[in-house]
């Protein structure tokens, strides 16, 4: 019996993370890396992703903000998100990303 050979297509998305205002903690760090890896399984054209944590002046929402440029073909996807913890705004721009790449998709 002839074995096919198995294909693996593992690129490594080139992900760039800038805090302002403050130094970043390794943990945080890790975390919106581990989250901003699993854009590739959405956009497996992405060349990469920029990743911008901020503090701001105290708001309603939170003061924590982040801004989220993923890089693909076509135009970028920008989104920023701000919240009480750096965490959930990294994640709340996660999924505003994922339905602009569905989005387009769809078109």
């Amino acid at each position: 019996m002839k074995r096919t050979p198995l294909t693996i297509k593992h690129t490594t998305m080139d992900v760039k993370i800038q805090s302002l205002k403050f130094d970043a903690s390794k943990q945080l760090i890790e975390f919106v890396e581990k989250k901003m890896s699993r854009l590739e399984r959405f956009a497996d054209n992405a060349t990469g992703v920029d990743v911008v944590l901020r503090l701001e002046k105290d708001d309603e929402k939170g003061n924590k903000v982040a801004l989220v440029t993923l890089h693909i073909p076509g135009g970028d996807i920008l989104t920023e998100q701000r919240a009480r913890t750096f965490e959930e705004a990294v994640d709340e721009a996660l999924d505003v990303v994922k339905r602009q790449i569905e989005k387009r998709k769809d078109k």
